[in-house]
């Protein structure tokens, strides 16, 4: 897909962030729209941001969590617009816990969002882009996804799960060459709400770690802004890329991953241990 001018493009989790801000790049590009969020506010924020171009928008509070829910709302898209071309699978939280502290109620609670959504969204849109003849399935994975990390077990868990789920994909669309595609992406601190909006819980003081003071240091390291995440993501597609690694953190724990499978975990450890000291 190398334009994206009266094509029709999915997205959840569009009322801030990456979401967000792919919503006004392709919108600028000519893109229609189909949005959804859990956050109806932030929905009417992004539409409010796209009213000064051409395109038919269409939005729904969907829960990517409910099946059923993102049934609907794919099948909604097409009845709105006619076709689909594209499903951002963008919506995510996160969690910060030790293995044995999060509850199972937690991790069912991230696993349905960020592994579950994901699956419920490329399967009920797949069938929908393949009658465009030309379509791109687009799912965010994470940093998290390349390198484990203490404390991200569960986050680390769903994200290596939409690595894998999406990386099979590709290759089963390859076989097919039915004109649509996929791609996953994997961006390293992006500015967004994430951290603000994680759960934390009291495990992490068993690592010397406090929940409040974890979720600032973790939005220490969000640098790379929102639009320049969603226009690498959109370059990718357009260049047909199996992923795409937004910012040089990572970059250089890819590279780190790499050249020491298992060795990055002694550095990581340590690093995170060097780091309740300040």
């Amino acid at each position: 897909m190398k334009n994206f001018k009266n094509k029709v493009a999915a997205i959840t989790g569009a009322g801030s962030g990456i979401g967000q801000q792919l919503a006004l790049l392709l919108a600028k590009e000519g893109c229609h729209l189909s949005l959804s969020d859990v956050n109806e506010a932030g929905l009417e924020a992004t539409v409010a941001l796209l009213k000064p171009y051409q395109i038919r928008v269409t939005t729904k509070k969907v829960d990517v969590a409910d099946r059923h829910a993102v049934k609907q709302w794919a099948q909604e898209t097409v009845q709105n617009h006619g076709s689909v071309n594209m499903i951002f699978n963008n919506a995510g939280v996160a969690l910060g816990s030790t293995v044995e502290g999060e509850s199972y109620e937690d991790l069912e609670w991230i696993m349905n969002i960020n592994f579950w959504g994901v699956i419920y969204g490329t399967k009920e849109f797949l069938p929908l882009i393949k009658q465009s003849k030309e379509g791109h399935i687009i799912n965010i994975s994470s940093l998290f996804g390349l390198t484990a990390q203490p404390t991200q077990s569960a986050y680390n868990a769903s994200k290596f799960a939409v690595r894998g789920f999406t990386e099979s994909l590709r290759q089963e669309l390859d076989i097919e060459n039915c004109g649509v595609s996929a791609l996953c992406v994997h961006p390293g601190g992006i500015r967004t709400n994430i951290a603000n909006a994680a759960k934390m819980n009291d495990s992490l003081k068993t690592l010397g770690m406090h929940p409040e003071k974890s979720i600032k240091s973790f939005n220490k390291l969000l640098r790379c802004p929102p639009e320049e995440a969603a226009r690498q993501i959109l370059d990718a597609v357009r260049k047909d890329k199996r992923r795409v690694l937004i910012g040089n953190d990572a970059k250089t724990l890819d590279l780190m991953q790499r050249l020491f499978p298992t060795g990055y975990q002694k550095v990581t450890a340590l690093a995170t241990s060097m780091s309740k000291k300040f």
